[in-house]
């Protein structure tokens, strides 16, 4: 469960001043106008207008595969004027020498047609516009339904495929022969060299998907492809989704008079899962071969590797208890597995993509929760372990890649502290733990393929994010964008202040604090809470929050204390805080949100009678628990696309935290907010896009429905068409603009 706030289509005028609430008369009438703001404060047409306060990040920033040169998108010009090139940067220099003039970029990466996006799902996931052939002497560049291969020497390009259906999921061949895209639920080959097209796979229709991923797998297992090719270029393995008996959900088109609908697969806890096997097939000619994973159905396969040697596959194989994964070795050419090694964990398991396999196939890295943090493991082929490489009470956040021929992996990791991300190095025996990055906050890195550069996009809480260029031992040698936005300064931002609060029983949890300008100890002032609350996220992060951040701010400018608490259940601290949550979700995060508020009262500074809450998705779920179960605490809350029932939501994420509804019945129906709704007495507003593929809006109207059978008023903004971010800017401005209003009026 995401939120990914990206770009949508602009809804018609008409469907758009609906948006409004579901109570006896229109937001419009309700709604009271907004104090003025005054010379150097925030506004929410400012926050979430243009030109936007984020800054602007550089575009299709990619390597080449020499690693001796990033090639990025570059704007010339303004508006509908814009010219947009491709520009390439020496990494040892900094020096840029324009690749792709504009007017020939045009021929091959026109213009793309604006589209909406519900950003979850594979959605999450945004393809690449151009991929780097093998040999370093040209591009693929790819649009919706067509293919361009440009020859870098001769500035000559060449359409491969043109115009029959949409393509997705695009590759080049290892052996740069080939390239590879879904197309009608198969997988198509076109060879480069005479654009000739053919039919990898057969049979593939919407409810069983040849290398095509449905829903579900990608939004809560973070996979983002069903097909891999063998390092030799002979052999494609994927997946086979067999989605028949998964039920399908439809999203309503309000705009439609005839009540159109999209249906989409979508398993519901306890539901039925696709039934996933794993096929190798040859690319010219010979049987496919179906991999042994087991007689079970209701697994799933969260990852799949090719070994070097071009011959076995690494499959991953995940029980649906997800207490399981096991690391089977399959041999494509007859489909016999064996099971290398086996994770257990008496809560859950949460997949990783950190497998390597180094040449030779004898040795892969490999990483575990199996001390309560994650940690990087060397193993051999028998699964005997060779070697731990990290320890201690910190966690690696992923692998950023690996330089064999050193012996050296770098990664991410929260060894610093739980608010940071920084970028760490270790020799394959274990030795030579050094910290690479070294400015407070969160590195985001993109090693070069030979392991010689990083690209390093960093942020901290007051700033937004720069990206520069630097050698692996941490030297700069390049800023290929310092994205400095001067018009911040003229707001006075107050400062992000991070603590840490004791909960009841002595754990020590990781807040941030921000205080309005001009604060005065002496006075007494209201308080939002800000949360998410659940799993694999954090809102306590010394990080660009970009909008999010930014309207804080507006609030606290507008004589708010903003307080923001992760609390147990939350990532960035080890498995063993994620798991209190087991079973009881929303129940261990309450408790630590009500120690929170508990030290908020201790402040002489709040005034204990006006604390509010909001959060969106997770964090919507957080804020109904509170507004149902802590009345006493909570006078005001926002939820933006809740979940209200956990019977709503789909399999995987739910049945992880929470079994399989008949095993824990009365599990989910305490945690579903709708059970406690009786218990309101403070002022609720809910936003929910009605085209949400994730948290269905259905969700809303449950929790409507309770109240009404309880005698109690909730507001409700139905943003029509819109996912589960409701983020095109008209419609955020709607949003946040009546969440602002709400709290004025209301705290």
């Amino acid at each position: 469960m995401y939120v990914r706030l990206i770009a949508r289509t602009v809804m018609p005028a008409a469907l758009l001043a609906s948006l409004i609430a579901v109570c006896p008369s229109s937001l419009v009438a309700q709604q009271k106008p907004a104090v003025a703001a005054q010379p150097g404060e925030l506004t929410v047409d400012r926050i979430y207008g243009q030109p936007s306060l984020n800054g602007r990040l550089t575009r299709g920033i990619t390597w080449s595969p020499d690693g001796k040169r990033l090639t990025f998108f570059e704007a010339k010009g303004a508006g509908k004027e814009a010219k947009v090139e491709l520009w390439s940067m020496n990494p040892a220099t900094g020096e840029r020498t324009l690749l792709i003039p504009a007017d020939k970029l045009e021929t091959v990466l026109p213009p793309a047609a604006a589209k909406q996006s519900q950003a979850t799902g594979p959605g999450r996931h945004a393809p690449s516009q151009y991929q780097w052939a093998p040999g370093n002497d040209a591009l693929l560049f790819v649009e919706a339904e067509s293919l361009a291969w440009f020859d870098l020497k001769t500035q000559a390009s060449r359409v491969l495929v043109s115009g029959k259906a949409e393509l997705s999921d695009v590759k080049i061949s290892p052996d740069g022969k080939y390239v590879s895209f879904l197309r009608d639920h198969n997988i198509w080959l076109v060879t480069v060299a005479d654009g000739k097209e053919r039919a990898l796979t057969t049979g593939g229709v919407e409810e069983l998907r040849k290398g095509e991923l449905d829903w579900v797998y990608p939004e809560e297992l973070d996979i983002f492809s069903a097909y891999w090719w063998a390092p030799d270029s002979s052999a494609i393995a994927y997946l086979e989704m067999g989605e028949g008996k998964v039920s399908q959900f439809p999203l309503v088109d309000f705009a439609s008079f005839t009540g159109e609908a999209e249906m989409q697969r979508y398993p519901v806890a306890g539901g039925k899962n696709p039934v996933v096997r794993v096929i190798a097939a040859p690319i010219n000619g010979g049987e496919p071969h179906v991999m042994d994973v087991g007689a079970d159905t209701g697994i799933y396969i969260p990852r799949v590797d090719w070994l070097p040697d071009s011959r076995h596959l690494a499959i991953q194989r995940l029980n649906r208890d997800q207490n399981q994964l096991d690391l089977l070795l399959a041999d494509a050419t007859t489909g016999k597995s064996s099971t290398l090694l086996s994770e257990k964990d008496p809560y859950w398991i949460n997949v990783h993509d950190d497998l390597r396999f180094f040449k030779g196939s004898r040795r892969f890295l490999w990483s575990s929760e199996r001390s309560s943090f994650r940690h990087l493991y060397l193993y051999d082929l028998s699964g005997k372990e060779l070697a731990q490489l990290t320890k201690g009470d910190w966690e690696v956040s992923h692998v950023s890649g690996v330089d064999e021929a050193n012996g050296i992996v770098y990664f991410t990791a929260s060894e610093k502290s739980p608010t940071e991300r920084q970028l760490y190095r270790v020799a394959l025996d274990g030795s030579g733990f050094a910290t690479i990055t070294k400015e407070h906050g969160v590195h985001t890195t993109q090693l070069s393929p030979d392991s010689a550069f990083y690209l390093d996009t960093y942020s901290n809480a007051m700033a937004p994010p720069r990206q520069d260029v630097y050698r692996i031992d941490g030297t700069r040698t390049a800023t290929l964008n310092e994205n400095k936005v001067d018009e911040l300064a003229q707001y006075r931002l107050s400062p992000v202040e991070f603590l840490t609060v004791k909960s009841h029983d002595g754990v020590a949890l990781n807040a941030y604090i921000i205080k309005p300008p001009h604060f005065d100890p002496g006075k007494k002032y209201p308080v939002i809470v800000y949360t998410y609350g659940g799993p694999h996220a954090q809102v306590v992060l010394d990080v660009w929050e970009g909008p999010t951040f930014l309207w804080h701010e507006m609030m606290a400018q507008k004589g708010y204390v903003i307080f923001a608490l992760d609390n147990r259940g939350s990532a960035g601290r080890g498995h063993a805080f994620e798991t209190p949550i087991y079973h009881k979700l929303g129940a261990q995060e309450l408790a630590d949100q009500r120690d929170g508020v508990a030290w908020l009262q201790q402040q002489p500074w709040v005034d204990p009678s006006r604390i509010g809450i909001h959060g969106w998705s997770y964090g919507g779920h957080m804020t109904l628990h509170a507004m149902f179960e802590a009345a006493d605490l909570f006078k005001v809350g926002f939820a933006g696309g809740p979940v209200t029932d956990w019977r709503y939501y789909d399999s995987i994420y739910t049945e992880r935290y929470m079994g399989l509804p008949d095993k824990n019945p009365e599990g989910y129906k305490e945690c579903s907010p709708v059970t406690h709704a009786a218990g309101l007495k403070g002022k609720l507003l809910i936003a929910h896009g009605t085209g949400d593929d994730n948290v269905h809006y259905s969700n809303t109207l449950d929790v409507i429905n309770d109240l009404i059978g309880d005698g109690k008023y909730v507001e409700v903004i139905a943003a029509p068409g819109r996912g589960h971010g409701v983020s095109d800017p008209p419609a955020r401005k709607i949003v946040w603009a009546r969440v602002m209003q709400f709290f004025l009026d209301n705290l």
